[in-house]
């Protein structure tokens, strides 16, 4: 092992200038832009996942521990849905969309045309290595694009599956892996992308866009921040306590950008709220979930220290309700809920990305409003209540890259919906079409034919045309018919 490391090239700045001069080569020729190459790529990629499975759900198991549910399910399936919706849609996504013309340009026609942009980088993250690292592949696919993958070093159990799989399933010609850590990720962002598509912290996010700038390359971010959870009392409680244990908990052990990262709920409900959490969470993890295989474990040491930060500042450490227990050798942290939090806490203020989850007091659920907008905007924001105006309060009032009603995280799976950020949680979005047109230009056609060539455009410029320009201008066939007879005022 040592010697093959040792005989590995070294990935600089050269080595990326030549990956990109190949890629661009290759989409020069034409051939990702065609409806086979990219329906070729994209039942190839269903077939990977059939096919190594057992290796996929492996390489996530060694990565993060992940439970092979949670791995088959919210790795493996997901994405074999997005790639089975891009082929069903895909010819359709592709054609020409018809587009209305007006007075101005008559007679005329029109279409929006969807081309790719050319060769794009796709630097994915760690939580979910595969998922998110294929995702927005099938997309950059379907749009007909040569692309970059970029895995994550911190899962590198996967980073590895994904170059040797992407390598034996894939077109290698126009799609390819780079392994590595930051001198790689830094090598590739020197380059000029025609797209960057970024998954992760809003620290690295502002090296990736400040690196684009540079080529005024455009981004998609798709970053995290403090996911609330407004709890009302007029629920059944038993089946919110469980959604709220799923997102979270069920979700990578709270490892996910989009997991409920507070609750906010009424002083005189918290209570009734912390001994549900109690009753389910034994149910579902045992009496010492240290020992339960049905939590993923943190990723690595410096997560686990970075959550025990959060967990034993000293206005925090007392406020522990339930959980709280660590095993530092085998990287687990228990389900732990903490009430009453103070506010200028650093657990509130920083996105927690593990399975913490602190309880916020407020007098009335309509004061939960103020609290999340007085912070970032969250990637996402959950209410469970069955008041309608809470309802439509909470959708008006609440900016968040995605709102979810009565459950958490399912969005997710709605590929109807676009998923992305707003704010310091993101840009841009992508699943479904959405991903089609995150890596697509729409090019606008005219087309017109050389009758009817009017004279008013042209020059001597006199009144009449004045007042005939400004009549066609305003779609006004009477202004029109006024300004022939010369009974407008120019």
């Amino acid at each position: 092992m040592t010697s093959e490391v040792e005989n590995k090239p070294v990935f600089c700045t050269e080595s990326a200038k030549e990956l990109v001069k190949e890629l661009r080569a290759s989409f020069a020729t034409g051939k990702t832009k065609s409806y086979e190459w990219r329906l070729t790529q994209l039942n190839a990629m269903v077939k990977m996942m059939e096919e190594k499975e057992p290796q996929i759900v492996a390489a996530l198991h060694d990565d993060l521990s992940k439970p092979e549910l949670e791995s088959s399910i919210y790795e493996i399936a997901m994405l074999k849905n997005s790639c089975r919706l891009a082929v069903k849609n895909m010819k359709h996504w592709m054609m020409p969309e018809k587009a209305k013309t007006s007075l101005v340009t008559f007679p005329s026609s029109a279409e929006i045309v969807s081309e790719p942009l050319g060769v794009v980088l796709v630097i994915s993250t760690w939580n979910y290595p595969f998922l998110l690292s294929l995702d927005p592949i099938v997309g950059a696919i379907a749009a007909g694009n040569a692309i970059v993958l970029k895995p994550s070093e911190i899962a590198p159990a996967t980073s590895l599956l994904l170059a040797r799989l992407v390598a034996e399933y894939l077109d290698s010609s126009c799609i390819k892996v780079v392994e590595g850590a930051v001198p790689e990720t830094a090598a590739l962002l020197e380059q000029k992308w025609d797209k960057i598509l970024y998954t992760g912290n809003g620290r690295v996010a502002r090296i990736v866009m400040a690196a684009a700038a540079k080529h005024l390359t455009p981004v998609v971010m798709e970053l995290g921040g403090k996911c609330p959870v407004i709890v009302d009392s007029d629920i059944n409680l038993q089946v919110a306590t469980r959604r709220i244990i799923a997102g979270k908990w069920g979700c990578n052990n709270g490892q996910a950008c989009i997991s409920p990262d507070y609750i906010i709920t009424m002083k005189d409900y918290a209570q009734k709220l912390i001994d549900s959490f109690k009753y389910e969470l034994e149910r579902f993890y045992g009496k010492n979930p240290l020992e339960s295989k049905d939590l993923s474990r943190i990723v690595n040491s410096n997560h686990f220290a970075r959550l025990s930060k959060l967990l034993d500042e000293d206005k925090v450490s007392s406020k522990i309700v339930h959980g709280g227990e660590r095993d530092k050798e085998n990287l687990k942290i228990t389900p732990t809920i903490l009430l009453d939090v103070p506010r200028d806490s650093l657990i509130m203020n920083e996105e927690i990305f593990g399975p913490l989850l602190p309880v916020f007091l407020v007098d009335k659920v309509e004061d939960s409003f103020d609290v999340i907008n007085s912070g970032t905007k969250p990637l996402a924001a959950y209410l469970f209540t069955n008041k309608k105006k809470l309802k439509e309060k909470f959708v008006a009032t609440v900016s968040a890259g995605g709102l979810v009603i009565n459950d958490t995280t399912v969005h997710l799976a709605e590929p109807t919906l676009p998923f992305g950020g707003v704010g310091d949680s993101g840009m841009g979005a992508y699943h479904g079409k959405f991903s089609f047109d995150a890596f697509s230009h729409k090019k606008a056609v005219l087309y017109r034919g050389f009758a009817c060539d009017a004279f008013v455009r042209y020059p001597p410029y006199t009144r009449g045309k004045l007042g005939l320009l400004r009549a066609l201008f305003d779609g006004s066939i009477l202004g029109i018919i006024r300004a022939l007879l010369g009974w407008s005022k120019a």
